[in-house]
């Protein structure tokens, strides 16, 4: 069997593990985009990679953290930013993932929101990692607060009920962590299964029981089914699983993806735990109110290629594609991606945001609203080969690369800036 485990509103739990006097009130987690990275008085940074080998992404602390309710107040007062996540209690006045938070006040006056803490929720999940791996033979980290593990030859059948159910308890008395458990024969099924264990609870689903419990399901609820693949579901009359399954040969003829996807809700199709994931891409994203001054976005694209240089370094990788895009008001985006094999250097990296920003800006009479550098391929995963022209050069500028990256790892990244920047 396999076994699929969620964190209950996990950003939440954590926070009532700080501040118990937190339990059973209506909490939520605002998000803001952290703009001040562009402030020429940034306070310093670093870089964090507690469980960098699995989905969990990687985000850049500043030392100084902000107060809760300030963090999403302009100089005006006006209040900004989303919400994240919310407890049980919260949701029960209708406050949902995405909302705004001045949304979210006007349904719920007392509604407390905390500030996000990221070194926080990546301590809890590398501990509940660790905590799992000593008692599960294969366990998958598969995003910061869910896992998979495989039972197959572990556990008994007729041992699982009480398993899961140890399992649960334990993760709550050791670390505090609320968490609900699917299992089934098939991980998809399992994540599946897991929705409907909610909250702190645990859900069993085998050969005997699949149907009754699948057939009722929306489409919507299956992880893998897109907007596009609903729609198209849609318009030929299914609208739950149990549709779904029984109309084989109308889904199957929609390429490979749609077959796969039929075997993957019919229980028929799995795939392996995998116990490490080694990333394959790092990148850098910033969202921030409309801004139509071209010398201040390139500046913001340094800022953004600085830090995202930083994690390259820390990373020891060395990244072969290249892409920046650039969101729009009005719905608009452009992009653009570049394909180069030649020693990571920041000054090249940088220069070669630039030319990509040039590149990608063709809506230049439209304010932009976000900027995103991601790189991918490095060299140790794809089949490139170093380019040799101007290697010696490089290599130069690369001891260079070397010694600034020293510097920042002692004093932050703020302590060496581009000139420009400031």
């Amino acid at each position: 069997m396999k076994i699929h485990i969620d964190i209950d509103c996990f950003f939440v739990s954590a926070v009532r593990i700080k501040e118990p006097t937190l339990e059973h009130l209506p909490v939520a987690i605002g998000g803001r985009s952290d703009t001040k990275i562009f402030d020429t008085s940034a306070k310093n940074q670093t870089v964090n990679f507690v469980n960098s080998g699995s989905f969990v992404p990687t985000f850049y602390k500043t030392y100084e953290a902000k107060d809760d309710m300030d963090g999403f107040k302009d100089v005006d007062g006006k209040i900004r930013g989303i919400l994240t996540t919310s407890s049980y209690e919260a949701r029960s006045f209708g406050i949902k993932t995405a909302m705004t938070i001045r949304e979210a006040l006007q349904l719920c006056p007392h509604l407390i929101i905390k500030a996000p803490n990221m070194s926080l929720y990546q301590e809890l999940s590398h501990q509940l990692h660790e905590f799992l791996c000593e008692r599960i033979p294969l366990v998958e980290q598969a995003s910061i607060d869910e896992f998979y593990g495989d039972l197959t030859g572990w556990v008994s059948e007729e041992s699982l009920p009480s398993f899961l159910d140890t399992l649960r308890h334990e993760i709550k008395a050791k670390l505090k962590l609320p968490v609900s458990i699917g299992a089934a024969p098939t991980r998809y099924i399992a994540k599946l299964a897991t929705t409907y264990a909610k909250p702190f609870g645990s859900k069993i689903i085998n050969k005997y029981n699949l149907d009754t419990f699948v057939n009722p399901i929306k489409i919507e609820s299956f992880a893998g089914i897109g907007k596009s693949m609903q729609m198209r579901l849609h318009d030929v009359q299914i609208f739950t699983l149990g549709d779904l399954r029984k109309r084989r040969g109308t889904v199957e003829s929609w390429g490979p993806y749609a077959k796969d996807l039929y075997r993957r809700v019919n229980g028929e199709s799995d795939a392996p735990i995998v116990t490490t994931h080694r990333r394959k891409s790092i990148g850098i994203s910033r969202t921030f109110d409309p801004l139509f001054d071209r010398v201040e976005l390139k500046r913001r694209v340094r800022v953004l290629a600085r830090h995202l240089a930083f994690a390259i370094l820390k990373l020891d990788v060395i990244p072969t594609v290249f892409h920046l895009s650039i969101s729009y008001e009005l719905n608009q985006s452009s992009h653009k991606n570049i394909s180069l094999a030649e020693v990571f250097t920041e000054p090249k990296f940088n220069a070669l945001c630039q030319e990509l920003f040039l590149s990608a800006d063709t809506q230049r009479r439209l304010q932009v609203i976000r900027l995103s550098i991601n790189c991918s391929s490095f060299t140790r995963d794809s089949k490139k080969e170093l380019s040799l022209i101007g290697f010696a050069e490089d290599q130069e500028m690369r001891v260079l690369t070397e010694k600034t990256q020293e510097l920042r790892e002692k004093y932050g990244i703020n302590a060496l800036r581009w000139a420009s920047e400031m």
